[in-house]
């Protein structure tokens, strides 16, 4: 006998779907710290084992990060994730097929206030990464810091986060069956300082670091712009220059990571809080562009692969932008 469940109201999928994004927030505003809490806490009761046994296992395991990570597709595949899709909510498009004999180095851009795109079209199932792109395995990189932080590490590695370093990248890329996609927030934390709704302002003009790497290896360079991912969060005004900007950039120097003043809706209100507008997002990948490798390129060649990503990226925002409602005057600024 086949048993059928009644489907769930309106008001119902929105409280879910409402719940799901704070919980996402949560885990990275504040899932880091309880975790460093708990860890050493429990030094002092009589569960002082259990840190006991993770830090050993933590000293035996502090190579797996920049090894590829740890994912967990039952984590993956949580119904969680379809319900924060749907919040906003979030596409992933492509525009050309992606060859699993290869790997491929993915732009992704702008960073927005906290990467809602770049985190749910990479690091989860919910907008059907295998179904588009068969045969790839999705990595995006984030912060070493956060890998240094108990519990926590496990827990970004389960969705394909790996630490942002050369070491971390190298492994992925060097993989000679191919098949593997490393996606790179480009303008990173820094960029989130510029995130705000109309913005399409990009910390890439300098941002060459990426293009090299990708020389190195001989991997193709996929441009992805994601529409809407500046339109969640209002921000603070922060012009450069201000007294904010400034601490901005300071405690950015000191800690490695940004601290944007962000704000939006609240849970129960809609006037102010810290959960993000329900506005579209759309990642569109764009298609690969040919790499050839060399170990040691120079400047002038690193220069050259650069500026044909800009061109390539400007060339997919321009195609598509008018579909997503993007003024026609408004084009990508490159800083």
């Amino acid at each position: 006998m086949k048993v059928e469940f009644a489907p769930l109201s309106v008001p119902l999928q929105r409280r879910l779907q409402t719940a799901s994004v704070v919980q996402w927030i949560f885990s990275f505003l504040g899932l880091a710290q309880c975790c460093t809490a708990a860890f050493i806490a429990l030094f002092f009761t009589r569960f002082w084992l259990v840190s006991a046994l993770y830090a050993a296992w933590w000293l035996i395991d502090r190579e797996k990060p920049s090894k590829g990570g740890r994912r967990i597709h039952v984590l993956r595949n949580c119904i969680v994730w379809r319900y924060m899709r749907d919040y906003f909510p979030i596409t992933l498009m492509k525009t050309a097929e992606l060859d699993p004999r290869h790997n491929y180095l993915v732009g992704f851009h702008p960073h927005g206030v906290l990467a809602a795109g770049a985190f749910l079209n990479f690091c989860t199932e919910a907008s059907g990464f295998s179904i588009l792109f068969p045969g790839i395995t999705p990595h995006l990189m984030m912060l070493s810091l956060w890998f240094r932080i108990p519990f926590f590490r496990d827990y970004v590695m389960s969705g394909g986060l790996i630490p942002s370093d050369k070491e971390s990248a190298s492994y992925v890329l060097q993989k000679p069956e191919g098949g593997n996609l490393l996606a790179i927030i480009v303008g990173g934390a820094q960029e989130a300082l510029d995130a705000r709704p109309g913005s399409f302002t990009l910390l890439l003009k300098n941002r060459k670091g990426f293009v090299r790497l990708a020389i190195q290896h001989g991997t193709p360079l996929v441009p992805a712009f994601s529409f809407g991912e500046n339109d969640v969060f209002d921000q603070v005004k922060n012009p450069k220059g201000s007294w904010l900007r400034r601490i901005q950039h300071w405690l950015q120097q000191i800690m490695g990571i940004s601290l944007p003043l962000f704000h939006a809706r609240g849970i129960f209100q809609y006037s102010f809080g810290l959960i993000p507008y329900r506005r579209p997002i759309c990642t569109v990948v764009g298609k690969p562009i040919p790499v050839q490798k060399k170990h040691r390129p120079s400047k002038e060649e690193v220069d050259q692969v650069h500026q044909k990503y800009l061109n390539e990226l400007s060339k997919l925002f321009e195609k598509h932008k008018a579909k997503y409602n993007v003024p026609e005057d408004s084009h990508l600024e490159f800083i």
